[in-house]
C-alpha cells in the first residue's frame, strides 16, 4: 500500500516504466492510452534513458518523460557486473525522486533496463507505491521476476513466462488492434509504391534491421521476382539491400524504416520476421501470415514468443542459420499462390491475438490504485479476464 492515501481531489498519477526498446516502449504507450481513455485526468509519467527509443517515441506520443540512469543487466560475469550495485543505487535514488515529484500513485513495469529501478524505488520508505508487473516475453527477464515478488497485480502476453498472473496478451496501439487490412490495402499499396494486385511479402527486423534477413532477400530476390511476387523490404537505417528489378516483375521496394507500420501491414499478404514480443503481438493482432525468424542470440525467447502462433497454424519458424535465399522461396511462394492457405494462416493468427490488452491492463492498474472492481465495467478486471479466456476457447 501507498505510505500516504491518495487523495481523491488530485488527478491519479500513473508511472510507466519500459524504457530501451520499442518493445518495451510500445506496450507501456499503448498502457498509458487506455488508461487516459478510463481515466482522462489521469497524469502519466514515462521513465526512460537518454540513450533509449523513448526519448522520441514518448514525446511524440504527448507524454511526459523523466530520464534516468540506465541499470543493464549482464548476463554473464563481467567488469559490468561489479559496477552493477553502483549503477542500481544511483539509478534507484534518481528514480525514487521522480516517483516523489510526480506524486506516484502505481508503477506500472514493462521490463527494461528502468523497470529494476522503478520496482526498487516503489518500495522505500516514504516512497511507496504499488507495482503492477506485465511481462511481454515467453520468458521473464530479471527485472520482472525481481518485480513480480512484491507485485500488487502481475499479467504477462502469453502462456508459460514464469510469473504468476493472468495471461491477457500484449498491450497494442489501437490503430493496429483497429486495424482493416483489406479496407487499407488500396491506400497502402499506393503509399509504398507496389503493385495493387500482386500478393506482397513484407520484409522487416526490427527497428535496425537485421543483416541475415537482408542478405537471404537479396538472394531470393530474382526468383520471387519472377514467380510474380512483390516485396516491401525494410532493411535498417544502416543497412542497404542490392536486388536488380525483374523485367515485368512487381515492384522490390527496399525503404530505411518503416514510419507506418499499420499501412506495411495492410499492404502485405505475409511477412518475413524476426519474433520479438511486440512483433509477434502487433502481426498476429492484424492477422497477417508470417514466417517467423528468431533472433540467434539470448535465451531463446524470441523462439518461444512465435510457438503459440505457430501451433495456431498461423504462421512458420525458420530458424536464423536455415534463412537461405533457397529456403525463402520455397515457402513463400507456395504460401503467396494460395489464398486459401492464406485465409487459413490468417485466421490462426488472430486467434493468438488479444485486441483489448490494453484495456485489461489498464482495468487492473485502477483496481489496484482504487480498490474499484467496477473501473467502469460491472464485471471489473476479472470480467475482462475471463473475457480473454471465452474468446480464447
Amino acid at each position: 500500500m501507498p505510505d500516504r492515501p491518495r487523495s481523491q481531489a488530485r488527478p491519479l498519477s500513473v508511472v510507466v516504466a519500459g524504457g530501451g526498446t520499442a518493445g518495451h516502449i510500445e506496450p507501456a504507450l499503448a498502457l498509458a492510452d487506455a488508461v487516459r481513455r478510463l481515466r482522462p485526468d489521469a497524469v502519466v509519467t514515462a521513465l526512460g534513458t537518454e540513450r533509449g527509443l523513448e526519448t522520441t517515441l514518448v514525446p511524440k506520443r504527448g507524454y511526459a518523460l523523466a530520464l534516468v540512469p540506465p541499470v543493464p543487466l549482464p548476463r554473464k560475469p563481467s567488469k559490468d557486473l561489479l559496477a552493477l550495485p553502483w549503477r542500481v543505487l544511483r539509478s534507484v535514488r534518481r528514480t525514487r525522486k521522480v516517483l516523489r515529484e510526480v506524486g506516484a500513485d502505481v508503477v506500472v513495469g514493462f521490463g527494461g533496463y528502468v523497470a529494476l529501478p522503478a520496482y526498487l524505488a516503489s518500495r522505500l520508505p516514504g516512497t511507496r507505491v504499488p507495482v503492477v508487473v506485465h511481462e511481454a516475453n515467453a520468458s521473464a527477464g530479471l527485472a520482472n521476476k525481481v518485480g513480480a515478488r512484491h507485485a500488487a497485480a502481475v499479467a504477462a502476453a502469453v502462456p508459460g513466462s514464469g510469473l504468476d498472473g493472468p495471461v491477457i496478451g500484449m498491450p497494442l496501439r489501437r490503430a493496429i488492434t483497429t486495424l482493416d487490412r483489406d479496407a487499407l490495402r488500396a491506400k497502402a499499396r499506393a503509399h509504398f509504391g507496389l503493385d495493387p494486385d500482386a500478393p506482397t511479402l513484407l520484409v522487416f527486423g526490427g527497428s535496425q534491421g537485421a543483416r541475415s534477413l537482408n542478405e537471404a532477400m537479396e538472394g531470393a530476390a530474382e526468383a520471387l521476382g519472377a514467380a510474380g511476387i512483390g516485396v516491401l523490404h525494410a532493411h535498417g537505417p544502416k543497412n542497404t539491400v542490392h536486388v536488380g528489378q525483374v523485367s515485368g516483375a512487381p515492384p522490390y521496394v527496399a525503404v530505411p524504416y518503416l514510419e507506418r507500420m499499420d499501412l506495411a501491414y495492410a499492404a502485405a499478404d505475409l511477412a518475413i520476421c524476426r519474433s520479438g514480443a511486440m512483433t509477434v503481438a502487433e502481426v498476429s493482432a492484424v492477422g497477417l501470415p508470417a514466417i517467423y525468424v528468431p533472433l540467434p542470440h539470448g535465451n531463446g525467447e524470441q523462439r518461444l514468443n512465435a510457438l503459440p502462433v505457430v501451433e495456431h497454424g498461423g504462421g512458420e519458424i525458420v530458424e536464423d542459420a536455415d534463412l537461405t535465399p533457397e529456403r525463402i522461396v520455397e515457402l513463400v511462394v507456395p504460401m503467396l499462390t494460395s489464398g486459401e492457405r492464406l485465409s487459413a494462416m490468417s485466421a490462426g493468427a488472430r486467434r493468438t491475438g488479444h485486441a483489448d490488452a490494453d484495456e485489461t491492463l489498464a482495468r487492473m492498474v485502477l483496481e489496484v490504485v482504487e480498490g474499484d472492481a467496477d473501473a467502469d465495467d460491472p464485471r471489473g478486471t476479472m470480467g475482462a479476464v475471463a473475457r480473454h479466456e471465452e474468446n480464447d476457447q
